[in-house]
């Protein structure tokens, strides 16, 4: 009795470990447990309040480090965005795979919305970003036409606002350029033709790696 006792203790210690390895991380718990140095703004407190005051259906904001408010606009197992302060959005994404990878892409609003996105591993310690995604250079925006007019496109376009939107169900990362809410429509009209509205880029599970689409 104590040898089968001794046994089912055993096995029972493994599969909790095997369910343990196993379990997918979701996207409220990257955003619960991401470490200050990569969300300075808010605490762990703060954190699971705004995720109870979503859950519970209420706008109420939580104060952080800025002294203003923040506020979760939508969770999804894949994904967490909020609404940092008034001029920036934070998304808290799982990349899915053998080894889950978690995604923030970080947006400011002001002079045109401009995202940065940074890939780390699933337990925060690595920034894997450089493996993950290469930011599309210049060369990448630029339509055939823009191709052939490149000096125009250099003097007018100093450098390009873009921003960032990942979608969990196609897992596709659209770059939009808003190159022309911040050189105005005069300037924009000129190198329209040179530059194209939006790249797309799709993460490939087995890779791990977003790679461009053409």
């Amino acid at each position: 009795m104590v040898n089968l006792r001794t046994h089912l203790l055993a096995l029972a210690a493994i599969l909790f470990c095997w369910a343990g390895l196993h379990a997918q991380i979701t996207a409220t718990d990257a955003f619960t447990s991401a470490p200050r140095k990569v969300l300075p703004l808010l605490d762990t407190n703060a954190r699971l309040d705004m995720v109870d005051y979503f859950n519970s259906n209420m706008s109420t904001g939580t104060g952080n480090a800025y002294g203003g408010k923040s506020r979760i606009t939508a969770i999804s197992p894949e994904k967490v965005s909020v609404a940092m302060t008034d001029a920036s959005t934070w998304d808290f994404i799982i990349l899915p795979g053998k080894t889950p990878m978690i995604a923030v892409i970080t947006t400011v609003a002001t002079p045109a919305p401009d995202s940065r996105m940074t890939v780390y591993s699933s337990d925060w310690n690595r920034d894997l970003t450089a493996q993950v995604f290469k930011k599309p250079t210049l060369d990448m925006w630029l339509t055939p036409e823009g191709k052939k007019n490149r000096a125009e496109v250099d003097m007018n376009v100093p450098f390009m606002l873009v921003s960032y939107n990942y979608d969990p169900a196609s897992q596709t990362l659209t770059l939009n350029n808003n190159v022309k809410q911040f050189v105005g429509d005069d300037v924009y009209s000129m190198v329209e033709n040179y530059l194209l509205p939006k790249l797309t880029f799709r993460y490939n599970q087995s890779t791990g790696k977003f790679t461009a689409e053409k």
